[in-house]
């Protein structure tokens, strides 16, 4: 009741304070533009038409600035047209009017106005209906006192409903139109509310909105690009300070067998089956490796039975829990999978900690992580540190993570994944 009573207020406000914003949008953004194109012909127009749009810019964002209340979430805040870097003060000044928010903004001003008159004065008359009624019983009274009738149409609409012409029946009648008037003042002034804010949200933020996504999809690109220079910068590191010494190491030794078959046949045998346990090795190391390039039980089976192949291999107990529905797209799976190795590698060289929890949950739109352990805690993002490149590989699927770890422990590590 009292959201509803503060939204009511809220909306009130909105209806009466933009009929003073858009009566001035309208008469600046029309005014302005016609008499700029009018004269652009002797190229006065096209200063009077710039410095409109530069107006204009300051009655948009007084608009802009109360939709979020009517709303109930934020709205993002455009971005003009910049002239280029070095350009001269005229070309920055006649810029406006190649941007196409500034022409979105005369549009709204011409759009916004009939509604916002109609919104005004419904706003005014139901709560002046509103009020009247409710408080007539109080002063009813002195007006047919003054006046020596009794109550003009009142007095006819109680003798025709058979409540008689008594001011107790004019009072009643005014009461139950209070109670009309009071059930349907919060969906009519809701509805011309939003009708006023959504064309405020489709004409002063929409390019806004598209800016931001193309500035959310070029960072998730160039998350991704980092990732993926990040894991073939590690495999390569892995695979020269692991296999390829390894293969370095076993030719030597089958060197020294080719050398020792003619000379000491039983020393050649030793040198060869160390070669044979040198080859299983580096087989089981490129294996390994494998797995941190594409699980193949993660390709096969899907991220439930990836993740308990990797809570099984974890040095440190891990306690999982999961609750999937099916299979995902591959960039969704892979990401909860790495991010779950990556967070158990950390944990099992930097915590200390004797128990881990993993916990992944599909909320419809988006699958949740969350990675815990009774560590010493003290975890961070910094360049150096184990958890750096999660952030990267997270923002590459435009995902978002949190990580909560003070000094002295626990770590909990929450990654949000979109899969819808």
């Amino acid at each position: 009741m009292r959201t509803t009573l503060r939204q009511l207020g809220v909306d009130t406000g909105y209806l009466i304070s933009m009929f003073a914003i858009a009566l001035p949008a309208f008469i600046i953004g029309v005014v302005g533009t016609l008499l700029g194109v009018g004269t652009a012909i002797i190229w006065i127009g096209v200063p009077i038409a710039a410095s409109t749009m530069f107006a204009m810019r300051g009655m948009a964002a007084a608009g802009r600035s109360m939709l979020p209340a009517v709303l109930r979430r934020e709205v993002p805040r455009p971005r003009y047209k910049q002239a280029p870097e070095g350009a001269s003060a005229l070309r920055r000044f006649l810029t406006a009017l190649t941007d196409g928010q500034s022409w979105l903004n005369i549009l709204w001003a011409v759009t916004v106005l009939p509604v916002a008159i109609a919104g005004f004065a419904i706003a005014i008359a139901w709560w002046s209906v509103l009020l009247a009624t409710l408080s007539y019983p109080l002063w009813g009274w002195i007006i047919i006192v003054a006046t020596g009738e009794s109550g003009q149409g009142l007095e006819y609409a109680t003798r025709w409903l058979g409540w008689g012409d008594s001011y107790l029946a004019m009072s009643a009648l005014t009461l139950c139109g209070a109670v009309v008037m009071a059930l349907t003042i919060v969906p009519v002034l809701r509805g011309m509310a939003m009708a006023e804010a959504l064309i405020g949200k489709g004409m002063l933020t929409s390019l806004s909105g598209l800016h931001e996504r193309i500035d959310q999809l070029e960072e998730s690109r160039n998350a991704a690009t980092s990732a993926e220079a990040d894991a073939l910068r590690r495999i390569e590191r892995d695979i020269h300070d692991g296999p390829q010494q390894r293969l370095v190491g076993l030719g030597m030794e089958l060197a020294r067998v080719r050398r020792q078959l003619a000379t000491n046949p039983e020393a050649a045998q030793e040198t060869l089956d160390a070669a044979i346990t040198q080859t299983r090795e580096t087989i089981d190391e490129l294996r390994s490796l494998s797995r941190g390039i594409a699980p193949p039980i993660l390709t096969d089976r899907g991220l439930d039975a990836a993740l308990a192949a990797l809570a099984a291999r974890s040095l440190v107990p891990v306690e999982l829990e999961t609750n999937l529905e099916g299979r995902y797209r591959a960039a969704v799976e892979s990401t909860v999978y790495f991010v779950t190795a990556e967070c158990l590698t950390n944990i099992a060289k930097h915590s200390g900690a004797t128990k881990a929890t993993v916990s992944v949950e599909d909320w419809g739109d988006r699958l949740v992580l969350s990675v815990g352990d009774n560590g010493i805690g003290g975890a961070h993002v910094s360049k150096g540190h184990g958890l750096a490149g999660l952030t990267d590989r997270v923002k590459a699927v435009e995902g978002q993570w949190t990580i909560d770890s003070p000094d002295g422990g626990p770590t909990v590590i929450v990654v949000e994944v979109p899969c819808a």
